[in-house]
């Protein structure tokens, strides 16, 4: 594979997550894209792959992405492109209880 250039980012991690990431709130990954930079984040984490994506290979629905403050479901996406030094975060839903 050729050499590209490459985009680091900072995915915050959710607590719930964090023991999938040896505690770490905060993960550096690289990636020009949203989805690039979760499959970063995935192959340095693999444990963390059944909590983010379906078993064919989509995000959970469940589970929500930022760039900043803007939800990707309102961009492109996991093809959203992201610029260096940007910050993602994953933000699972909560489901209300009796």
């Amino acid at each position: 594979m050729p050499a590209t250039s490459t985009t680091s980012v900072t995915i915050h991690i959710p607590t719930p997550l964090r023991s999938f990431t040896g505690g770490s709130a905060s993960v550096e990954v690289t990636g020009q894209t949203v989805g690039e930079a979760l499959k970063d984040l995935v192959r340095r984490h693999p444990a963390l792959e059944p909590h983010l994506y379906t078993e064919d290979g989509r995000l959970r629905s469940f589970v929500n992405i930022y760039v900043g403050d803007e939800d990707i479901r309102y961009l492109d996406r996991d093809a959203t492109a992201i610029t260096p030094g940007a910050e993602l975060s994953i933000v699972p839903s909560i489901a209300g209880g009796r």
